[in-house]
């Protein structure tokens, strides 16, 4: 169900990923994903696997919560998967047939790349939104970007529409299973028929939704304006961000995470790319 998924949420909790400046975990993730593309070798991926894992343990969400986080991009891992088994060169062939040529450093390379994309997804999740409000999040992009009111960029503004798109993630998959189960109630067939068949009954479910999603954003408009909202000139906040003694412990671990994937490449150099 659409419901399931769990992409963009916000799991309250006490963890120490919990409790880190929301500044620290933007830098941190930032860094994570640095680290997952500078990866090259079989030991590197090992490490990377080993790091993310012990991510998941140190948030203390529910394993199963994490997975859902693959959901939405089960097709895109599929499909980059099937492209570096039927695209990929190599020197050992495990099979062939007409124009397709499988080769071993193909699997490999699509094996590789599928536990790169689940890790960032996973790790990225994890680090930020499962972890942190969207509150938090606001505060803590504004204070990273506002070197950039220097240029006259309307940073608060820029912040406040990221962090608004991610609260309403949950929203419309929500919205969007209610009207799938209604138009459902009424006879439609969303898992049967050609691509084209299934297509042309998603416009039953479509339009609503994008009606609902403009009705929603005018509605949320409406409130902000009826609160006074003008946008960051001149605003406060209620809590303060303030660095502690375990977010400066993250950073240098998260330095070694990026020293460790350099150096795993340079004296295990067993790759497969």
């Amino acid at each position: 169900m659409l419901k399931d998924i769990t992409l963009g949420q916000f799991f309250p909790g006490n963890s120490v990923l919990h409790k880190l400046d929301p500044r620290i975990k933007i830098i941190i993730c930032i860094a994570y994903i640095v680290g997952i593309f500078l990866c090259d070798s079989l030991a590197a991926y090992i490490f990377l696997i080993a790091v993310t894992v012990l991510l998941m343990m140190i948030s203390q969400l529910p394993i199963k919560t994490v997975l859902k986080g693959i959901q939405p991009v089960v097709v895109i891992i599929i499909f980059t998967a099937l492209l570096n088994v039927l695209w990929r060169g190599g020197e050992t062939e495990l099979f062939s047939f007409w124009i397709i040529t499988i080769y071993l450093e193909g699997v490999a390379s699509a094996i590789f790349m599928m536990i790169r994309i689940i890790a960032l997804v996973i790790g990225t999740c994890i680090i930020l939104t499962y972890t942190t409000s969207p509150i938090a999040l606001t505060d803590a992009i504004e204070r990273l970007l506002s070197p950039l009111r220097i240029f006259k960029i309307p940073v608060h503004e820029f912040a406040m529409m990221m962090t608004i798109a991610l609260r309403f993630i949950p929203t419309l998959i929500e919205e969007t299973d209610k009207i799938m189960n209604a138009q459902k109630a009424r006879g439609s067939d969303f898992s049967t028929g050609s691509l084209a068949e299934r297509a042309k009954a998603l416009v039953p479910v479509l339009v609503p939704l994008f009606i609902s999603s403009f009705r929603r954003a005018d509605e949320l408009a409406v409130a902000m304006e009826c609160r006074c909202y003008r946008g960051g000139s001149g605003r406060t906040r209620m809590t303060q961000l303030r660095l502690a003694k375990r977010d400066f412990l993250f950073m240098f671990l998260t330095a070694l995470f990026i020293v460790a994937v350099l150096l795993i490449n340079q004296y295990f150099p067993i790759y497969i790319a």
